[in-house]
């Protein structure tokens, strides 16, 4: 397992390993009790493990201080037709509240954008609740911009189920 230090002192990223299965799981489940949604989390270790191990669907970074995992990002890489390149969409980034405000976050989101750099993605992107304040604060404060023209839709369960009934149907 390689640890990349940083210039936080006493603060390591390292890539997720199949042994964090637990400790991915329950950041996840933190970050849904922050953002009032935990009841939305359905996702368990075995699934994690085929999304993340098998079918590398996405990669995760555990930050950690003094050897203790203290916060995680998840990523994964989307595409850019205007751009012609891949970039890196953030899902989820999530710092232990007793640890916010010393900067590790905006360590994880540069560790981030130098590897989006290094695997020449034209774009690193992520999605903010509209009442989370601070963190839009935090966000414009590093030169993110929010893409206000813009909306995300979503379909899930019956309708996407519907939908791809369609395909079969004709």
């Amino acid at each position: 397992m390689e640890v990349i230090k940083t210039k936080k002192e006493n603060f390591t990223i390292r890539f997720a390993e199949k042994s964090d299965m637990a400790l991915i799981l329950n950041f996840i489940r933190e970050l849904a009790d922050y953002e009032n949604l935990l009841d939305e989390v359905v996702a368990t270790e075995e699934v994690l493990m085929d999304s993340l191990f098998h079918r590398k669907a996405a990669e995760v970074i555990i930050g950690e201080y003094n050897g203790e995992p203290i916060g995680f990002a998840l990523f994964f890489h989307n595409f850019s037709t205007f751009l012609g390149k891949p970039g890196i969409y953030l899902e989820d980034l999530y710092i232990k509240l007793e640890m916010r405000g010393n900067g590790y976050g905006r360590t994880l989101l540069a560790f981030l954008a130098d590897l989006a750099l290094k695997r020449n993605c034209g774009r690193f992107e992520w999605w903010c609740l509209d009442w989370n304040k601070s963190s839009i604060d935090f966000y414009k404060s590093i030169g993110a911009i929010s893409m206000e023209d813009w909306t995300v839709y979503r379909m899930t369960d019956k309708a996407l189920e519907d939908l791809a009934k369609e395909f079969y149907t004709r």
